[in-house]
């Protein structure tokens, strides 16, 4: 009887293992081929609150610039509109205020049986404008309340993106007015840039906001948005008497009394494109846009440091 020496038994122990991995590896890109869409390939749809356009639409350029066979299909909507795409299988990602509740959790879950995630990627404010005309640009949130529920010294008009589903709109009845209504005399106009067209013609007009349609002061539509409008101040939530804009650094430390989320939402089966965005929103090049932005990235270290001014 002839004895196999162990270099040769290792072999024979050796060779099947590794033609076991190749063969996984080869249906693994298989696979992989047969997927509708991955990270650079593909086309998906998303629904985002209208409220973050700018910026989105400055997100999903670079990607799809980043990666020419991709397409990034957005639907911009009042927020409510977006979340009740949860249930709508053609859309992969929501982006809004929020995340998922419980209920919705258990909903995505019990009823669609589809793999979800949830971030907070940046921090955004809604800014408050005023026609360049009005005498008044300095508020309290004392003021702003009583203006919105119509008990002002003035009789301002209170202007939103629309009256109901928004997330600005849920933003303050939320967070400023609590338990009172919006005064009857509210506006609603169907978009952000119809709330800024609203008040640059109505002197008694005070708009509401996501800050991304007129923070940014490298971006040359928003400078002429600014143009028709001007940003009034709030009173800062750390130095009662002194007002502050809803600049980045006020954003950041939260000194802005209205401040909120930027939120993605993924439900994706299969690592596709949604997945290739979601990494892209809360990596480097995603973070330094909203940074570019002027709202406040939550996923790289954001620092503040003193300015010297030149004497």
């Amino acid at each position: 009887m002839r004895l196999i020496s162990g270099r040769v038994l290792a072999g024979l122990f050796i060779l099947p293992a590794l033609l076991f991995l190749a063969t996984r590896c080869t249906s693994y890109e298989e696979e992989k081929k047969k997927w509708p869409d991955t990270y650079d390939r593909g086309t998906i749809h998303i629904s985002a609150d209208e409220s973050f356009k700018p910026v989105i639409d400055a997100q999903t350029l670079v990607y799809d610039s980043n990666y020419p066979d991709t397409k990034i299909i957005v639907h911009y909507k009042p927020e409510a509109e977006c979340l009740k795409d949860f249930a709508v299988d053609s859309i992969r990602m929501i982006i809004a205020t929020r995340g998922y509740t419980a209920n919705e959790d258990r909903f995505l879950y019990d009823s669609m049986k589809v793999e979800h995630s949830q971030l907070v990627v940046a921090n955004d404010a809604i800014a408050v404008i005023v026609n360049p005309n009005s005498p008044d640009s300095l508020f309290t949130m004392l003021e702003l309340k009583q203006i919105l529920t119509g008990k002002f010294k003035r009789k301002l008009i209170p202007v939103f993106d629309g009256v109901k589903a928004t997330s600005t709109v849920r933003f303050i009845v939320d967070s400023v007015l609590h338990s009172d209504s919006l005064s009857p005399n509210t506006v609603a106009a169907r978009t952000s840039q119809g709330v800024i067209d609203y008040v640059a013609k109505t002197p008694d007009a005070i708009g509401f906001i996501g800050v991304s349609w007129v923070g940014n002061k490298e971006d040359s539509t928003q400078m002429n948005f600014l143009r028709k409008v001007k940003m009034a101040s709030l009173e800062s939530t750390d130095r009662p008497g002194g007002y502050v804009l809803p600049y980045q650094a006020n954003i950041y430390m939260k000194r802005y009394p209205m401040v909120r989320d930027l939120v993605y939402i993924l439900k994706e089966n299969h690592k596709g494109l949604g997945t290739g965005f979601a990494d892209f929103l809360r990596g480097n090049i995603g973070q330094l846009i909203f940074k570019r932005a002027y709202l406040v990235p939550t996923q790289i270290n954001f620092t503040m440091r003193q300015a010297r001014l030149n004497e």
